[in-house]
């Protein structure tokens, strides 16, 4: 689903012409990330975002209703052919960065220093390296050195 799919016109955006509060506005409820987390980490049932989150089924079912109606899941059958399943779209997909960067902003500042947590791994088993915007030349980026152009 297109960028314009997703948004679309909508008089109910917290602040129109911002990206940022259009994606919180699709995600940034306590349980929407989680879910996209789940998926990416294979989850496609009902009953595996439930087990994995502990989210309460009424608003699993909102959640998983959202996301698909705004095009970061989509529902096919299951290979058993009784259920339906979800899966991540390629918008959905597109958040992966999103959840690296929380998560290493988690590893730094959600824990007291020595309290264990799971880690993001590549494919060797190397620890992932932290995410950092960088410009054309690739110097490290930070709120200090870029300004957002108001519309």
């Amino acid at each position: 689903m297109s960028p314009t799919a997703i948004g679309g016109q909508n008089s109910d955006w917290t602040d129109p012409d911002c990206p940022v509060a259009r994606t919180l506005d699709l995600v940034g409820d306590r349980w929407s990330l989680l879910v996209v987390r789940d998926a990416m980490d294979g989850a496609r049932s009902f009953t595996e975002f439930q087990r994995r989150t502990g989210i309460a089924r009424n608003i699993l079912t909102d959640r998983l209703r959202k996301l698909t109606a705004h095009g970061l899941l989509a529902q096919r059958p299951a290979p058993s052919g009784r259920r339906q399943e979800y899966v991540l779209t390629a918008a959905g997909h597109a958040l992966f960065p999103v959840i690296v960067t929380l998560r290493q902003w988690g590893e730094r500042h959600a824990f007291a220093p020595g309290e264990t947590h799971s880690t993001l791994v590549d494919q060797h088993g190397a620890v992932v390296p932290d995410l950092v915007p960088v410009d054309a030349e690739g110097t490290p980026l930070d709120a200090g050195t870029t300004e957002v152009l108001k519309t």
